[in-house]
């Protein structure tokens, strides 16, 4: 019904317009007819009216068909393009076309020749505004957010900045903790997830491998839930890699892009740590978090442990705590599967985690003695 009524008002148009079309010939003089015969004045604007219609039947349905394709197409260029880069397209595209009105008023003296300047000037100011808004966004954003606002309240004034830009990889939105945080208020801001990092989840998630695929369709699940269930933190992914298509490392492309965007990255891997730290990238390292909000253990102190299974030294027994921190206990092979009680002999602390060392509290080793000298005397009774 709408495509028909498109039809018709196309059809109508163009009518229209061979109507005036034939005001305008007959106004002009365009075709000279004699002032006694006004029959054939009405007669040219009705022949000129209807080849008017006639074209409207010819090309109304191409007109359709051209305008359909293009809206198809812009609908899903709209839908693929994130919100930001439309915004900052139309930002850019304004302040282009706002210079370009500027121009106007200096070359409107020059006539003709300064008239298609501007045109010109207008076409190519424009496109590049929309460009260098879209394609430079995050930069301007981070512009934008670097400058101080001030918040006042009743007693003092506050100095605040925007939040920093941090780019995530692979590893840390597989390991899960990150939305822990960012539903906890320790990160907010924009959470930059390069296009790279999507597909190579999308590669581990459609992986033959069963515990690859988990891993992989997690990492999905968690960045979906970022983005729907938590408003204080933006998820955006981040599809402009240009400058990084000769790189075939994924590592190197996030090094690379975090010192484009001057923004920090967002890890768990140590190597990835290592690698940014020599390009002067800033790194916010999840497990070194969670070895900074781990409970403070000094030697001495003793601990209820469970040795589980042996160590790598003669006579080593293994325990771990909660939060998975390996006790090495010294001696405490013999105590294989029970619970006791230790005394700290050490703390190492490494960027991969840490590592207590412990002994047998004595209490522990009297009661071994006392047993094995009744197992003896039961033994020989």
């Amino acid at each position: 019904m709408v495509r028909k009524t498109v039809y018709c008002l196309l059809i109508c148009l163009f009518a229209a317009v061979g109507f005036y079309a034939s005001l305008n010939i007959i106004d002009r003089n365009i075709i000279t007819i004699p002032e006694h015969l006004p029959q054939v004045k009405i007669g040219l604007i009705i022949v000129i009216s209807l080849v008017g219609a006639l074209a409207g039947v010819l090309l109304a349905p191409w007109i359709i068909k051209v305008a359909l394709w293009f809206a198809a197409y812009v609908d899903q260029y709209l839908a693929k393009t994130p919100t930001s880069d439309l915004v900052m397209g139309t930002v850019g595209l304004i302040f282009g076309l706002i210079i370009a009105n500027l121009l106007g008023s200096i070359l409107s003296f020059m006539g003709t020749i300064g008239k298609a300047i501007w045109l010109l000037s207008t076409i190519l100011l424009g496109y590049l505004g929309l460009t260098v808004g879209i394609k430079k966004r995050e930069e301007l954003v981070g512009l934008v957010s670097s400058f101080p606002r001030f918040v006042k309240d009743k007693t003092s004034k506050v100095e605040t900045k925007g939040g920093a830009i941090k780019v995530l990889d692979t590893s840390v939105i597989i390991d899960g903790r990150i939305a822990d945080l960012c539903e906890s208020g320790f990160l907010e801001g924009t959470m930059l997830v390069p296009n790279f990092v999507v597909d190579e989840l999308r590669h581990i998630a459609d992986s033959a491998d069963v515990l690859k695929r988990n891993r992989g369709r997690r990492g999905l699940d968690i960045l979906n839930h970022m983005r729907k269930n938590m408003p204080d933190v933006k998820v955006q992914v981040y599809d402009d890699l240009s400058g990084l298509e000769d790189i075939p490392e994924v590592d190197a492309k996030l090094v690379k892009l975090a010192e484009k965007l001057g923004a920090k990255i967002l890890t768990n891997d140590f190597n990835l740590n290592k690698v940014a730290e020599l390009h002067g990238v800033k790194v916010l390292n999840i497990n070194e978090l969670a070895n900074a909000v781990k409970p403070v253990v000094l030697p001495g102190e003793e601990m209820v442990v469970q040795v589980v299974k042996d160590g790598k030294e003669m006579g080593q027994g293994l325990a771990y705590l909660e939060d998975g921190t390996m006790i090495v206990v010294d001696g405490g092979k013999r105590f294989m599967g029970q619970t006791i009680t230790v005394l700290v002999t050490s703390v190492l602390q490494t960027a991969a985690g840490r590592m207590i060392f412990a002994k047998p509290k004595s209490n522990d080793r009297r009661g071994e003695s006392a047993q094995h000298y009744s197992d003896g005397v039961n033994a020989l009774g």
